[in-house]
């Protein structure tokens, strides 16, 4: 069975590979073939087409369920109720909305941005509102969370905001959605009981799965140490719950005398609806899922006396999973989870040895960190080094202590208030003391390994060679493993040689932020706004794209001029990467950190590669936005000219001033295609090849605009937008001039096009 629903899960992770899911026409096709393979006893082959199949159907029913592109920008009368936990931050609450009744066009489920707004938003409660929706899209970039996969996989078939008039409460509570209400409700008591505490973003994590609240420092030290994995609901919190029920509950029936029905049959009970409650309050995320599975086959098998082994076991689990939502598979957590019991299964107590219980403790945290290295590294970029020994402390402190403590503080929370604020004040000081030694880990050197993204084939022959280091003594060949290790330490990488360059204009949204690269240099052309304390483009967007390069420092840091959409993310930047300068036009803005200002006449070369500062001049212009640093950048295989939010003032001043020097082969559009810039003269003068817009999907200023848009084919000129294209790259190298963009080259069947 195992290599069967190994086939399957084949089947469905190739489906996530293509650019297009397959036609109706190709479906009929591979249903023939099936039939000839089961015909010829190939069951292998048969099961993993099965598996295309219904990734396939599965797929096309989720964007079947899309908001259609007619519908996109229109006012629309909406009613419906509130599932999942509402998130609120300064500037708006966000939320889940299920559409009830069901309504022609409209997609079942939509997440809602309520802006500005201090009505409390709860799970469970129905409402009529007028909303403006669009299509699933999100910004796209290398490194960067891909948001259209989220919604995808959520099955959420539009975005939107509320619009006026009043949005109205029809009803508190919808008993549809009782999980939803229950885990809202619990959330509520939880911050009433421990109000301003450090610790309630963590305690909420560890009992109804809501991380939404933790902090990027919590976070921080989490990743650095490799303990990520105890913030979410897992299987070790389900199975460690569900078998102490499963001792207590045999136990205390064993003590009642009751013959009729066997103490094991009641406690196998009790422990699966323990462990179905708990996956409950995470809201059955794959972790749990996968477990509260392995733990209904193991518990069933006990209640009518089967004997399974470990992988039959996780087998089922794994085909359950599948079965219910094959676009598990694009979650990293489905990965991670499945792969450690992997692990843990292949490396069982034959390979373990036969030491004492304290040493295969250490031995399986040991085996865990280097069989998830792989993945780890290709998901996120970072591995701890020292994950083995932060885990060996926290996963007994957060498993047997923590999360029983918080569980018995819930069930007391409605009744005996003070006895459950006393049990939380308990693991809050808990909390506290594995705090502080994980700071301390963290702040060991070489704490972790931060790496390039290696390719899903380095990561396979990383696998490989961890079966053989992990295979017991005297399987030959094992000397051969460090070798397949090479491949995922050594990622490709393109090398520019003298007087070459790369530009990537990053998607943003409505925004700017670019990165150019030499050969050993590199700038970055301002870092897109900021939305929120917690959300802004310079950590969502530019870091994990200077990350996934391998980038550890930026020569130089320009910020345009001082609006949000321009300047928002630098103070990420700042806080997360070494900057050897800063100019700005309005260095006055940047507090706290020394900036220098960017004035027409400036210039440096790089690697061959020479930058000029044409605007602004000593006599700043009135209008913040024609006081933009202007950058011209080139080389002899190239040119490129940054604009930031110039109008038609600056553009006819730097026409008098710089008639000679426009001429761009790239022109990044003036304030992202307004139509108070680009003027007639300004492309005439810069003639550029292709002109990259800046400017997020269907944004309220609706750059770029079709006056614009018309001047730039006059001037025959080819435009892309960031908004369709996702990030644009331009590369200036001896074998000539490139555009390539980011959706074209990488995008797959479920993102925007």
């Amino acid at each position: 069975m195992p290599l069967l629903v190994l086939s399957f899960l084949v089947g469905i992770v190739l489906v996530q590979q293509l650019t297009q899911l397959p036609a109706s026409n190709w479906l009929v096709l591979i249903t023939l073939f099936i039939s000839i393979c089961a015909y010829k006893r190939y069951w292998h082959l048969a099961v993993c087409l099965v598996g295309i199949i219904w990734a396939s159907l599965f797929a096309a029913t989720h964007l079947a369920g899309q908001l259609p592109e007619n519908q996109e920008g229109k006012d629309i009368a909406i009613s419906g109720y509130i599932t999942g936990l509402p998130q609120k931050d300064d500037r708006r609450t966000r939320f889940d909305f299920i559409v009830n009744p069901v309504q022609k066009d409209l997609p079942d489920k939509l997440r809602l941005n309520w802006y500005f707004s201090e009505q409390s938003v709860k799970a469970g409660q129905h409402w009529r509102f007028t909303v403006k929706l669009k299509r699933p899209h999100g910004t796209f970039n290398p490194s960067s969370f891909d948001y259209e996969r989220w919604l995808f996989t959520q099955n959420i078939g539009a975005t939107g905001y509320i619009r006026k008039p009043t949005p109205k409460l029809i009803t508190e509570k919808n008993k549809k959605y009782s999980i939803s209400i229950w885990r809202q409700t619990i959330s509520e008591k939880l911050e009433q009981l421990l109000p301003d505490n450090d610790n309630l973003a963590i305690i909420k994590a560890l009992s109804i799965g809501e991380r939404s609240q933790i902090s990027d420092s919590q976070w921080s030290l989490f990743r650095k140490t490799g303990t990520v994995h105890l913030l979410a609901i897992s299987g070790l919190h389900i199975g460690l719950v569900a078998g102490l029920i499963f001792f207590l509950i045999r136990k205390l029936w064993a003590w009642t005398g009751i013959t009729r029905v066997s103490s094991q049959t009641i406690a196998a009970y009790s422990a699966l609806i323990t462990a179905l409650c708990y996956a409950a309050l995470a809201g059955f995320s794959i972790p749990t899922q996968r477990a509260l599975i392995m733990l209904a086959v193991a518990m069933f098998a006990m209640i009518y006396q089967r004997h399974l082994r470990l992988l039959t076991t996780l087998s089922w689990a794994l085909l359950l999973v599948l079965l219910f939502d094959p676009l598990a598979v694009l979650s990293g957590g489905f990965w991670l989870s499945f792969s450690a019991v992997i692990i843990i299964v292949y490396c069982g107590s034959k390979r373990l040895g036969d030491a004492g219980r304290f040493s295969k403790w250490v031995k399986i945290h040991g085996i865990l960190a280097l069989g998830l290295s792989p993945l780890l590294l290709f998901f996120f970029q970072q591995v701890s080094l020292i994950s083995p020994l932060a885990n060996f402390m926290a996963i007994p402190l957060i498993s047997l202590f923590v999360v029983p403590l918080i569980l018995s503080a819930i069930l007391l929370m409605s009744f005996l208030p003070l006895a459950a604020t006393q049990l939380l004040t308990l693991v809050d000081e808990i909390l506290n003391i594995l705090f502080v030694f994980l700071n301390q880990l963290e702040n060991l050197p070489f704490a972790s390994l931060t790496h390039l993204q290696p390719s899903i084939w380095a990561v396979l022959l990383a696998v490989i060679a961890i079966l053989l280091l992990l295979a017991p003594k005297g399987i030959p060949a094992r000397s051969l493993a460090f070798v397949l290790f090479l491949p995922l330490f050594s990622p490709k990488q393109e090398i520019l040689q003298h007087g070459e360059f790369k530009m990537a204009l990053l998607d943003v949204g409505q925004g700017l932020a670019s990165v150019v690269h030499t050969a050993n240099h590199l700038l970055v052309f301002d870092s897109g706004a900021k939305y929120s304390e917690d959300f802004d483009m310079g950590k969502a967007v530019v870091l994990p794209y200077l990350q996934g390069i391998g980038a550890s420092k930026i020569d130089r840091l320009i910020i345009s001029h001082g609006d949000n959409d321009h300047i928002g993310g630098m103070q990420s930047l700042i806080k997360n990467i070494a900057i050897a300068d800063i100019y700005s036009s309005v260095s006055d803005s940047i507090k706290d950190t020394p900036a220098l200002p960017c004035l027409a006449g400036q210039q440096w070369q790089w690697d061959g590669v020479t930058f000029k500062i044409l605007s602004p001049s000593e006599n700043h212009f009135r209008s913040e936005n024609n006081n933009s640093c202007v950058l011209k950048i080139e080389s002899t295989y190239g040119s490129v000219l940054f604009t930031g939010d110039i109008e038609a003032t600056a553009e006819h001043t730097l026409l008098r001033n710089f008639p000679n020097t426009l001429k761009s082969d790239v022109l990044i559009a003036p304030h992202h295609g307004s139509n108070t810039s680009s003027t007639t003269a300004f492309l005439q003068q810069v003639n550029p090849q292709w002109i990259l817009i800046p400017a997020g999907y269907k944004n309220r200023f609706r750059f770029p605009h079709p006056k614009v848009l018309q001047r730039y084919q006059q001037q025959g000129g080819t435009w892309f937008s960031t908004a369709n294209e996702g990030a644009l790259f331009v590369h200036f190298t001896q074998k000539g001039q490139k555009v390539m963009s980011y959706r074209d080259q990488f995008g797959k069947y479920w993102n925007f096009r």
